[in-house]
């Protein structure tokens, strides 16, 4: 084996979607960020004058912005000028399996994502590069109102619901990366839900990373009305090459009065890829946000999903697992902010930590004055599975209101040589009682997604225990 094979199989391992397709896109920009290209994406799109200001102005405030400094080694590490901001897979986005170009169809046929549309599916979007190829909603929903299209078409489609709520929740002057997505943003969903209109099927949208040096910027806004109900699941995967690439996503959600939605990621990302992302949602009187988040994969994750609880009896849960094995650093957590009285928020963080890999759970529980009767608590568990692995916790409460009431407890532990006997006695490999171990830490995490998702997240979780023995 020559040396970049080699190189590729210590940088990939067993990652199983590392397979990639010969890049022919119909426009790809050089490398490197400036206004020149910020135009160019501008003008590919054929957007309104208002939108290419905004990308103007964000892209400036990403160069004023300063780098995280709680990224790491990692981060110093990502290279802006070796990116490619923009590529444009498919002259025409399909509207059937049929007009998507066989190369990419084939990819998302190996995802699984035709038969998950067909069965367990309200909707579907496929992502592959900077432009949504596919999407699709069933007729019962569309019939109901239900919106469920890519970004770049709802700017066009519903411009006057897209301009009311773009960039309310994150603004490009939130941190350096929202503004970078905010300049370069391509592609992502468009949901929104009428008032009154519970859709009990998820909708799911799959981004794919193909290209070397890539760096995928979708961005979501969904949109809950009251008495409303929803679910949507992203996916995330990318080949295995020697050099990085970023995905730098936002995610907007605003839900109404009594409206519920829960969002839910299984990101297995390979072990290239920049994995720096912001999600927020905002939850109005009454309302429920619901995050559950899987992190697998990457370089380096930095990912806080947040939900501001601004109407009395709100509600928001963050449930959140990553596993970082060998050169991998998961720096996930979540965020709640208590703005009303009697809101309520649970956060339970799992981190799991193989090889050197590196785990830290960072979060934020604030509660303002005035939230009278705000409740929070706050898990954090870590499960070490070699001595040279690495976990750290950084919680942040901020309480400003005495009337409220906020727990936190963390915990971090090994796989005791106990558990391994007990189960090893029952005829287990030892390779299994450690996997079984692990699916019993995430368990709560994995009873939250859907039978499928569920069944995948531990599939997952089992590649990536495989070997884990000495």
């Amino acid at each position: 084996m020559d040396s970049t094979a080699d190189a590729l199989k210590d940088l990939g391992g067993e990652y199983q979607y590392g397979f990639r397709n010969d890049e022919a896109p119909v426009f790809k920009t050089r490398k490197g960020l400036d206004h020149a290209i910020i135009d160019q994406i501008s003008d590919h799109k054929n957007e309104p004058d208002w939108m290419r200001k905004f990308r103007h102005e964000a892209l400036d405030t990403f160069f004023a912005k300063p780098m995280p400094k709680w990224g790491g080694p990692a981060l110093a590490e990502l290279n802006f000028d070796e990116i490619y901001y923009y590529l444009k897979p498919v002259q025409e986005k399909g509207r059937t399996w049929e007009d998507v170009p066989e190369d990419i169809k084939n990819t998302f046929d190996r995802l699984g994502i035709p038969q998950a549309e067909r069965t367990i599916l309200a909707g579907v979007g496929a992502q592959y590069e900077s432009e949504v190829v596919y999407h699709s909603l069933k007729k019962e929903w569309e019939d109901k109102g239900v919106i469920f299209m890519d970004t770049d078409m709802a700017l066009k489609e519903v411009p006057e619901i897209f301009r009311e709520y773009w960039a309310t929740v994150i603004p490009p002057h939130d941190n350096k990366f929202a503004a970078l997505n905010s300049a370069v943003w391509s592609g992502g969903s468009f949901v929104y839900i009428p008032k009154g209109v519970n859709v009990d099927v998820p909708l799911q949208a799959y981004f794919r990373i193909n290209a070397e040096n890539m760096g995928q910027f979708e961005r979501t806004l969904i949109i809950v009305e009251d008495d409303a109900y929803a679910h949507y699941i992203e996916g995330c995967t990318a080949p295995t090459y020697s050099s990085d690439s970023l995905h730098s996503a936002v995610v907007e959600i605003i839900v109404k009065k009594n409206g519920r939605f829960r969002y839910s990621t299984i990101q297995n990302w390979s072990p290239n890829v920049y994995n720096l992302v912001t999600k927020r949602a905002v939850a109005h009187e009454r309302a429920t946000m619901e995050w559950v988040d899987g992190n697998l994969g990457s370089k380096l994750t930095m990912k806080y999903p947040a939900v501001y609880l601004v109407g009395e009896g709100a509600h928001g849960e963050i449930l959140s697992v990553a596993f970082a094995k060998d050169g991998q650093h998961q720096d996930a957590g979540g965020k709640v902010v208590h703005l009303a009285p009697n809101t309520t928020s649970q956060i339970v963080s799992k981190s799991i930590s193989k090889g050197n890999g590196r785990s830290s759970y960072r979060g934020l529980c604030k509660v303002y004055p005035g939230a009278i009767g705000a409740k929070s608590n706050v898990e954090c568990d870590a499960l070490l599975i070699d001595t040279n692995s690495r976990t750290d916790t950084y919680p942040y409460i901020e309480i400003e209101e005495k009337q409220s009431s906020v727990g936190h407890e963390a915990s971090v532990s090994k796989i005791s040589e106990e558990q391994l006997f007990y189960l090893m006695s029952r005829g287990l490999s030892e390779d299994d009682a450690r996997t079984m171990i692990v699916r019993g830490f995430i368990e709560p995490i994995a009873k939250e997604l859907p039978m499928e998702y569920a069944i995948e997240l531990n599939r997952l979780i089992e590649l990536e225990m495989e070997g884990s023995v000495g």
